[in-house]
């Protein structure tokens, strides 16, 4: 495995990316923090998304783009999330190791 770790929350932000780049309205900060809170049932701030974004962005796990702008956003463009390759071999990885942890617990293990 890469020496790149990361935290539960970049990793399912890292998930969100990846589920919502090829989703008609694309991965930014408000639908990626949506994602999270509808899948993970906890409360997700834009802000604290965008900061795992940068991070995420630093480390060379997605790209980002300034979307068009809209007359729905008053002119504002959004900025928009893709994985890098880095990213998806970074979730390959993360994915790898945590099955190779779910395989090895016994059988009874949840009886």
């Amino acid at each position: 495995m890469s020496r790149t770790y990361l935290g539960e929350f970049e990793e399912l932000v890292l998930l969100a990316v990846a589920l919502l780049q090829q989703h008609p309205t694309g991965a930014y900060g408000v639908t990626i923090a949506d994602e999270l809170q509808q899948r993970t049932h906890r409360t997700t701030s834009v802000t604290g998304v965008h900061v795992v974004l940068y991070r995420l962005e630093e480390k060379g796990l997605v790209g980002s783009e300034l979307g068009g702008a809209t007359l729905a956003r008053g002119g504002r463009r959004k900025r928009l999330f893709t994985l890098t390759a880095a990213g998806q071999q970074v979730l390959r990885e993360m994915r790898q190791l945590r099955m190779g942890f779910w395989e090895a617990l016994p059988t009874p293990f949840f009886s």
